[in-house]
């Protein structure tokens, strides 16, 4: 990246020519990042933070923001799928000038009442949540606050998202297992007050019946994402007088609880069952067997809705409300052939 300051107030073009971009890419990379490169994602970002830039790409009237900081809400902190959202919103917000602050509500509604307040309060400029809730949203004051959704949605909201398809993710991952011969496929669900975890049991179901197997309620087993219910379904299907020759989990967490069942049982992944995991977290492709699972993009998850949450921040509107991110079918060692018993 070459080229000076430019001294008077930047524009796009001054972006371009500092980044060696054209502007087209630099509007790509401000309303829309999962659709650049990596490396020209962050040519541009240094371009906005060393101009001073502030992306309201038609140079409409801004507000500043006030205390220079946003925050993320999440469920659990251990969660192993929080941290790459973190990282591409924290990355993002550091080149736009922000810190980021990070919530760990606990499902308790009192801690994201505690959270909301900092909002309200001004010590930082908006929300990125990924908790799938947002207490009082019926409060004029609290819809003024700008929030971004992430992966999560909130019902009957209408609030900017982030998102991939779970639907069609988890419906391509049961096709995996169809395609590899298996005809007795089971489901440990998620926690299904929680829209994520019913459109991948949705998927799941869709997948079966458009294939003409069986998707009845005694081959679903409850789940909350979690390892221990990922063992306690994994027994629990293996109990079945007829028990299933693969198990699509709806989270990769969850699905090492399912294979530590099956070995404890004296059977093998995937010479016995076939067991497939959903988010690609870092531990899934170091587990034995590595973890056949839906990859999802994180790390540009985190990108977009900081993107996102920053045009709200400053007055502008995203130039598309639900923006979904495509997922990959990861396949591993966990999946195989189904053997008849």
């Amino acid at each position: 990246m070459s080229g000076q300051r430019p001294e008077a107030t930047p524009t796009i073009r001054d972006i371009a020519r500092l980044a060696g971009v054209s502007t087209a890419t630099v509007s790509r990379t401000l309303m829309r990042p999962a659709m650049v490169a990596e490396e020209t994602r962050a040519q541009v970002l240094r371009a906005v933070a060393e101009a001073g830039y502030t992306p309201n790409l038609l140079a409409r009237g801004l507000r500043r923001h006030e205390a220079g900081a946003i925050l993320v809400l999440v469920r659990d902190i251990v969660n192993p799928f929080y941290p790459e959202i973190f990282r591409g919103v924290e990355r993002t917000a550091r080149r736009l000038g922000f810190n980021v602050l990070m919530g760990n509500t606990d499902d308790d509604p009192a801690q994201e009442r505690d959270y909301l307040r900092l909002v309200l309060s001004r010590r930082a400029d908006g929300m990125i949540v990924l908790t799938g809730r947002i207490p009082d949203l019926d409060d004029p004051a609290v819809r003024r606050v700008p929030i971004v959704l992430a992966s999560e949605p909130v019902p009957g909201h209408d609030l900017p998202i982030v998102r991939i398809d779970n639907r069609a993710a988890a419906a391509e991952i049961t096709r995996h297992l169809i395609g590899l011969g298996h005809r007795r496929i089971a489901h440990v669900t998620g926690p299904l007050d929680q829209a994520i975890a019913r459109d991948r049991l949705d998927g799941w179901r869709a997948a079966l019946r458009d294939a003409g197997l069986p998707a009845g309620d005694d081959l679903v087993a409850p789940g909350d994402f979690r390892v221990p219910s990922g063992a306690a379904a994994g027994r629990a299907l293996l109990a079945l007088p007829e028990p299933p020759t693969a198990i699509f989990v709806a989270s990769d967490e969850a699905a090492m609880g399912v294979l530590s069942a099956i070995h404890a049982a004296g059977l093998r992944a995937p010479q016995d069952i076939s067991v497939a995991g959903f988010d690609d977290i870092p531990f899934a492709e170091a587990f034995d067997p590595p973890l056949t699972t839906v990859r999802q993009p994180r790390l540009a998850m985190g990108e977009q809705a900081m993107m996102m949450l920053h045009l709200l921040i400053v007055g502008d509107a995203p130039a598309e409300r639900v923006v979904t991110l495509p997922t990959e079918l990861i396949i591993r060692g966990s999946t195989g052939p189904c053997r008849s018993r």
